[in-house]
């Protein structure tokens, strides 16, 4: 038995690296995955289907079930078609991991129109398109729901180099605060993923330090995923989580380290993982609602 028996989700971006470890622990806890990916490279270029196939093909040796989909989180119609083929598959949508993005990195002194605009595109642009088709299935459905956004430190926080990247980022964090608010009478959670974890996205941008392979493998970041769409996580919405390794941090307007362990074990196992940020919970700042007037 696994935690997400019966749930149905979809995860874009998810022919490798993060998106790839979130459907495959998504489908080892009993979920069945539309797995999205263009098929292009991590600047937005190229497409095509063999990445997604790639990841569909291991889900179901491993006993899972899975289904591809190739379309691009920037066009509308693509973005439906994820949603309706969850739908046509598996009979419904529970779970929505918004995953997909690129980079095009430079500073602000030297960056293009178009190099903004592309990377405003496929993350804050992408981000609502799944999402508005996947909230009127889960309205539909008068079941709840559960809604990952995958932020960034870099508009969490700040880093050198990455304005359009910063300022997508920060924006699909104010996207999720204030779904999370108009979720909560339907029982949807929205919660944001801030994680660090080495891929092909980032593999040039990490320092060059021992174990770092180990420490920021992506299947570390999974874990805080996949229980944030559990039914113990019914309760958990509108939080912003830093995965870095094996540490999950609640970010406000302080860092809370909600759970820990040693960089080079192995990934948190997902309901111990769960036990330990739900006794972390009393210590939590209360959510900021808006005011009545």
């Amino acid at each position: 038995m696994g935690k997400l028996d019966g749930k149905v989700a979809v995860v874009t971006g998810a022919g490798g690296g993060l998106g790839r470890a979130h459907a495959l622990l998504l489908a080892h806890e009993g979920a069945s995955v539309v797995v999205n990916d263009l098929g292009g490279d991590r600047h937005g270029d190229g497409a095509g289907t063999s990445m997604a196939d790639a990841v569909v093909e291991e889900i179901n040796a491993n006993g899972g079930q899975a289904v591809a989909h190739y379309g691009s989180v920037t066009n509308d119609d693509d973005a439906a078609g994820m949603v309706a083929k969850a739908v046509d598959s598996f009979g419904r949508l529970d779970i929505l991991i918004n995953n997909a993005g690129i980079l095009r990195d430079k500073s602000f002194k030297n960056i293009t129109d178009a190099e903004w605009d592309l990377v405003i595109e496929v993350h804050l642009r992408g981000t609502y398109l799944v999402t508005k088709h996947a909230w009127q299935q889960m309205l539909a459905q008068n079941e709840g729901g559960r809604i990952v956004m995958t932020s960034s430190t870099s508009g969490l926080i700040g880093n050198f180099g990455q304005t359009n990247y910063g300022a997508a980022k920060a924006g699909i964090a104010g996207f999720m605060r204030v779904l999370a608010l108009e979720g909560m009478k339907y029982g949807i959670t929205v919660n944001v993923l801030a994680p660090a974890a080495l891929s092909r996205m980032t593999e040039d941008v990490m320092p060059d330090t021992p174990d770092l392979d180990k420490r920021l493998a992506p299947e570390k970041v999974s874990p805080t995923v996949v229980w944030l769409c559990t039914d113990d996580a019914a309760k958990v919405t509108g939080r912003q989580f830093c995965v870095s390794g094996n540490r999950t941090s609640l970010l406000s307007w302080r860092v809370d380290v909600v759970a820990e362990r040693d960089g080079l074990a192995e990934p948190w196992n997902v309901e111990e993982l769960g036990d330990q940020i739900l006794n972390s919970m009393d210590d939590w700042p209360k959510l900021l609602r808006p005011m009545e007037v």
